[in-house]
């Protein structure tokens, strides 16, 4: 398996990946409105056998009461249903989570499952005093600072990309 940066040669088969991995096509259209508008950071796929079998994609958001820290959301993150729990979501997270902070992305929020997440250093963000814009429970929204102590004083609203809403 290897991690590489996205292409264009990868729209069909990122569309595929996040259409499979996901119950609807909401994902999956968020991915190629991000792609379109370049609203994206970071987005990688993971390739077995010359196959895209997962896809991880990292958005600007903003801090709205610190809008001059650097900050990344995660979504989508997804693995094709017969290549899942073989590690290439691990892959993808900790890949990707290092190209953000190559950029200087000082932290990255998720909507995510709580027991999957925290292994790459997420913490439920309330503990920052981070809230979503979005009706989540808050053990779900979390953060990663990349930057250690970047978060610190550091509260308020995180806001996702417009294209966002709905998903």
């Amino acid at each position: 398996m290897r991690i590489r940066p996205e292409t264009e040669a990868d729209s069909a088969a990122v569309r595929a990946v996040n259409e499979a991995a996901f119950e609807t096509s909401a994902e999956a259209n968020l991915v190629e409105n991000l792609r379109r508008r370049a609203r994206y950071c970071v987005s990688l796929v993971a390739e077995f056998e010359g196959d895209v079998v997962g896809h991880i994609l990292f958005s600007r958001v903003s801090l709205v009461e610190h809008a001059h820290l650097n900050m990344l959301g995660l979504a989508p993150m997804a693995v094709l249903p017969d290549h899942q729990r073989k590690g290439i979501g691990s892959a993808l997270v900790r890949q990707g989570l290092a190209g953000c902070k190559d950029l200087g992305c000082c932290a990255v929020v998720v909507v995510g499952h709580p027991g999957y997440y925290p292994r790459f250093g997420f913490t439920p963000a309330h503990r920052y005093g981070l809230r979503c814009e979005y009706d989540v429970p808050a053990d779900v929204f979390m953060v990663a600072e990349l930057e250690k102590g970047a978060l610190n004083g550091a509260s308020g609203l995180v806001r996702y990309d417009e294209a966002f809403v709905g998903v």
